[in-house]
Formats: C-alpha cells, structure tokens, sequence
C-alpha cells in the first residue's frame, strides 16, 4: 500500500544519493610542489562553484518536498508516478553539475550550452514540483483538509514562480554562463526564502 511515509523515505533516499554523487566530480589534483597544488586547487574553481550551487539547490529541494508531503493526506499511483519523475530530474543534477564545472572555464559556446543544459535540467524539476503539487491539490483530492482556496493559490503561486525564472537562466546561459550560475544561486535564496512557510498542514499554521 502507498502510503507517505513509504513515499518521503523514497524521496529521501534518492535525493541523499543525488547531494553525495556532487562531491565526485571533485578529484584530487596532481601537483609535484607546494605552489603547484596551490595553484592546481584554484584551478577547479569552476567544480566548487558549481559544487556548492548545486548542493544548496538540492538541499532547498529535500526541505521543500518534506514541506509539500505534509500536506498530503493520501498518496495514489499516479502520484506516486509523478512524484518519482520529480526524482528523476533532481537525479540529473549531478550530471548536469560536472557538465557546467567541466566547459564554464572555457568560454565562448562551449560553457553556453553547458550552461542551458544546467538551467533546462532545473527547468525540468521546477517542472516536476508544479506537476505534483498540482495534481496532490486538485479539486483537494489529496491534500490535508483545511486550506482555503487563498492559502491554496498562494501555495501553487509558490511552486510555478520559478517555471519562468528558470527558462530565463536558459536565456541568460547563452549570454553567459558564469552569470547563469549566479543566476542559480539566487533562484537557489528565493526558493529558500519564499513563501514555501506556508506549505503546511492548517492546524500547524494557525498553532
């Protein structure tokens, strides 16, 4: 039986694998001197960048999909179904993570389209969270009774803001792609300072 417990232990698990499998494209580099490690450290600059942009992002993401799980009351197939290709965009972050380290030093067209495919990579996830959310709060079949319809849209408001934002930091990709990192981070604090507060049960609210 689907239950969701059964689900957020799921998520959990997944999304833990993802935030680990970030550190690996982190190697240690080769230096025969003090000033050349020194120096062979600072040159992975790209690879800490994009390291730590990614974690922040999947750790926002954990706290969010806890948040958006409390407040549903019952889990079906076919949001089971969904819920499990939302972890399937989060899992591509890794890939979509060493890919920016790998071509943002190089400039030109090369860190463009890692770029974009960093920024189509979240696209898709931000993706994913409206799709649950949406289907979880339709007609209010699966959310925890008690919300009214304001709360509701405020909530939805929540996970959809950034669908365009993030077709944006495609955009910005193809002008540059170190400002299209940037541009991550700071989706990265809006989603984290957003009003993800109110993506909880009523009773808690009100407590």
């Amino acid at each position: 039986m689907l239950t969701t417990a059964r689900l957020e232990a799921f998520s959990d698990a997944v999304i833990a694998v993802a935030i680990t499998l970030l550190v690996l494209d982190i190697k240690v580099p080769e230096a025969s001197s003090t000033s050349g490690l020194w120096h062979a450290l600072g040159d992975r600059w790209p690879n800490y960048a994009s390291y730590a942009v990614s974690f922040v992002v999947i750790g926002i993401i954990w706290v969010n999909h806890h948040s958006l799980i409390d407040v549903v009351q019952r889990v079906n197939r076919p949001l089971a179904l969904l819920n499990v290709i939302l972890l399937l965009t989060i899992v591509l972050i890794p890939f979509s993570t060493a890919l920016m380290a790998r071509y943002l030093p190089h400039g030109g067209g090369l860190s463009h389209v890692a770029a974009a495919v960093y920024s189509l990579v979240f696209l898709l996830m931000s993706l994913g969270f409206a799709a649950v959310w949406l289907y979880a709060s339709r007609g209010r079949r699966l959310v925890v009774p008690g919300f009214t319809d304001e709360e509701l849209r405020q909530i939805t408001r929540g996970f959809t803001a950034g669908l365009p934002l993030y077709g944006v930091a495609i955009g910005v990709a193809f002008l540059s792609a170190a400002a299209c990192l940037v541009l991550h981070l700071l989706l990265a604090i809006y989603y984290a300072l957003a009003a993800r507060s109110s993506v909880r049960p009523p009773t808690a609210a009100s407590g």
